[in-house]
């Protein structure tokens, strides 16, 4: 395909290299609400069981290499050291022959009935060994998201009550919180286990609060602080002050705080920035949060996530309805990636950009938390798989800019091997090299893991 390069030289890199990270998904949330009575199977309700090989003819016809996808964990995670792969060997098998580079969906915003909810503490460990067992059995796979949106997750089940535990406390929050964020830390300490040169892309919604008037300033603040939470956490990141009384007033204790801390692995990571219409907020004086529209925009809110952890970005999910006039998706794809653009031109690195999802989603104008069966036109394609509007302008901006927007330059490039190269002598040396890098680190650092 056309987004690949040839390497030359003594040390020969393999023979293609993806210049620039364009992707869409395949949405597979799968939280539970009615305490715990309903699952909102988005794979289910949107008909990817049913199509999945249809789906995957859809990126071909898009000429999309990259795609945010994951087996249904609570139909392949059955118990301890129990799986069903069925599903995941027969879709995968076909990503690896299509020589589709998935990055990999591992939990989305639910798990198994059989672990509960996010307030079970025993869900990191059992999560990172469902991590291991999925990075065992698929050893091309590379790309990683662990859990996606850690903050979202935590948030609508513990905070706002939407799913799974249906909570709505600081104390459920901080619990949820600190047992998802561990799950992602450990697993990927699992994945890299089975593949050293795995690289981990946090799909994170990207925030704002705006006060509303002069009293509100002080909440707004408060929430500006504790959207960074999880990141905070997940890179290794000391937080505030406020933040740090905040955590060990409900429930996190000195030893969980310092976990985080001595167990980083940023180095392996790309930061993804979620952007919605919706991810801007205006806060009043009692705290009470409204949506703002677009505001800032997703460059100067991703310059802000940029400025506190210094990663390479990429922009990981974004969407819009179709409305009456038929080009609303089309205008709000092209302001995102104005912003992309902007991003680039300010000296940051970008990686990639993602329309999600491939096709239509269900009940996501209520995000999730009822079953009216409404049908959200924001994808690719519908839901009888013909292509939308902003399909047509999707396809059309990866082939005018996929050329111009490498993100490799004489000392520097993205590492992605494509499943067709995973085989390669050269990629195998590359994994080998990651691997003596590990044993050295994890000596050097006896608390890893502990």
């Amino acid at each position: 395909m056309s987004n690949h390069s040839q390497r030359d030289g003594p040390d020969r890199q393999p023979t293609r290299i993806p210049l620039f990270l364009f992707a869409t998904g395949v949405e597979n949330s799968s939280p539970t609400i009615h305490n715990g009575r309903v699952r909102r199977d988005q794979m289910g309700e949107c008909g990817h069981y049913r199509h999945w090989e249809h789906d995957f003819d859809l990126l071909e016809n898009l000429d999309v290499r990259f795609l945010r996808y994951g087996p249904p964990l609570h139909k392949t995670f059955l118990g301890q050291g129990q799986y069903d792969w069925e599903f995941a060997d027969l879709t995968f098998a076909r990503l690896k022959v299509r020589d589709v580079v998935p990055i990999v969906d591992l939990c989305h915003f639910g798990v198994p009935d059989w672990i509960g909810n996010f307030q079970n503490p025993d869900f990191p460990v059992l999560f990172a060994e469902y991590a291991g067992a999925f990075a065992r059995r698929f050893p091309w796979v590379q790309l990683y998201t662990p859990v996606n949106e850690m903050f979202i997750c935590a948030l609508y089940s513990a905070a706002t009550g939407y799913w799974n535990e249906q909570l709505k406390s600081d104390q459920a929050f901080v619990t949820a919180l600190k047992h998802i964020v561990r799950a992602n830390v450990l697993a990927m300490y699992a994945i890299l286990e089975e593949r050293p040169d795995a690289i981990f892309i946090q799909s994170e919604s990207s925030e704002y609060f705006h006060a509303d008037n002069p009293q509100a300033i002080r909440p707004a603040e408060f929430y500006n602080a504790r959207r960074f939470l999880s990141l905070d956490l997940n890179y290794g990141r000391s937080v505030n002050s406020e933040m740090h009384e905040y955590l060990l007033d409900n429930g996190m204790t000195r030893e969980e705080y310092h976990f985080f801390l001595e167990n980083t692995l940023r180095h392996h990571c790309i930061m993804g920035n979620d952007f919605y219409y919706t991810n801007e907020h205006r806060v009043d004086l009692d705290g009470q949060v409204r949506p703002a529209g677009e505001v800032f925009g997703y460059d100067e809110i991703t310059r802000q996530y940029h400025d506190r952890y210094g990663l390479p970005v990429m922009h990981t999910e974004t969407n819009f309805d179709q409305g009456h006039e038929g080009d609303e998706a089309v205008d709000w794809l092209w302001k995102q990636w104005a912003n992309v653009l902007r991003v680039r031109n300010n000296r940051v690195p970008i990686v990639g950009f993602t329309w999600y999802s491939l096709t239509d989603q269900i009940d996501w104008d209520i995000a999730l938390r009822e079953q009216r069966g409404r049908v959200n036109p924001r994808g690719l394609y519908d839901l009888d798989r013909n292509i939308r509007p902003v399909g047509e302008a999707f396809k059309e901006l990866l082939s005018q800019w996929r050329q111009v927007l490498p993100t490799q330059s004489v000392c520097l490039f993205l590492p992605v091997i494509l499943p067709s190269e995973y085989d390669e002598p050269v990629a195998a040396r590359r994994r080998e090299g990651w691997r003596r890098y590990l044993r050295h680190e994890l000596k050097a650092q006896p608390k890893l893991r502990s």
